[in-house]
């Protein structure tokens, strides 16, 4: 999950800063920038061209389907470029109430990686039990120069952005409203999908808002696999994971950044991420589960 949400965030701001040209200068540019790439994703680069000013009508309207809830779990997950670890993160999801499930992530770059680029991410994010829709979700960026806060609260028609950047903490909070009905987070998204059949050839598509801007996101169940991570070896589903950025009109506009993804999940009850390649405008980077520990559940 951590990887989702540090490939988002990063991929939006990757060019933003001068470290994108020193860093290409210096020739550190594809390890370092794309670790940190790594570190926030839950999406590539779907270009429904065919879909046009109906793509709203293609969306998914099945309701929370019946597989089980996730048990509460603690994960670590490594990510990286061309074969080495760049960042680490560390994933726990609980359902501290009835009502509601939490995930709390935390991520950060490592090794020389680190030296180029430093980047800590924390993350909480709160769905409903019931609908598997998001509720609010608070996320932090710490860079070396700035930090960056972005908080959303969500309704059944949309969703509120708070915003600060600086050095200090202190600074005011930008505001942002977008209005598009059932919008999920990364959080209530994968809780949603996860709750689905997952059969060979279902495709499920939805609006995510992951931090700044809302992704048409086109997922397609390719097939089912055994694959090896670091935690072991697992029967999994096999997912193709694209994405589309919505304009100011709603309109569909190509991603600059990503290309496209496959994810592997369990295919056991508790439907884990095992690993996430990623194809992005620098190369692949991936993203695969270290250890993973159940908790009790608690009543």
């Amino acid at each position: 999950m951590i990887f989702l949400i540090v490939l988002f965030t990063c991929a939006s701001r990757c060019s933003e800063s001068g470290g994108y040209n020193s860093a290409r200068r210096s020739g550190a540019f594809l390890p370092a920038r794309s670790a940190g790439i790594a570190l926030l994703l839950l999406a590539s680069c779907f270009t429904p061209k065919a879909l046009g000013g109906n793509w709203q009508s293609t969306l998914t309207k099945d309701p929370p389907g019946t597989f089980p809830e996730l048990r509460p779990i603690r994960a670590t997950y490594h990510f990286g470029w061309a074969g080495f670890t760049a960042a680490t993160g560390e994933v726990h999801f609980a359902k501290p109430s009835e009502s509601q499930f939490q995930l709390e992530a935390t991520g950060r770059t490592t090794g020389f990686v680190r030296a180029l680029w430093k980047l800590d991410v924390n993350y909480r994010a709160l769905a409903d039990a019931e609908t598997l829709r998001p509720v609010e979700t608070r996320q932090t960026e710490s860079y070396r120069s700035k930090k960056i806060t972005t908080y959303l609260t969500f309704t059944a028609k949309g969703v509120t952005r708070a915003r600060t950047e600086g050095r200090t903490g202190s600074e005011r909070a930008k505001t942002r409203e977008f209005s598009f009905p059932n919008l999920f987070d990364l959080h209530s998204a994968l809780l949603y999908l996860r709750s689905q059949p997952l059969a060979d050839g279902n495709v499920h598509r939805i609006v995510v808002y992951p931090a700044t801007s809302a992704y048409l996101a086109t997922v397609t169940v390719i097939g089912h696999e055994k694959i090896s991570v670091r935690a072991g070896i697992y029967n999994a589903i096999k997912i193709d994971l694209q994405l589309h950025r919505l304009g100011k009109n709603l309109e569909l506009e190509p991603h600059r950044k990503f290309r496209r993804a496959t994810i592997w999940v369990s295919d056991d009850s508790d439907r884990i991420l095992l690993r996430i390649e990623a194809q992005i405008f620098i190369g692949t980077v991936f993203a695969e589960l270290q250890s993973v520990r159940f908790e009790e559940m608690k009543h």
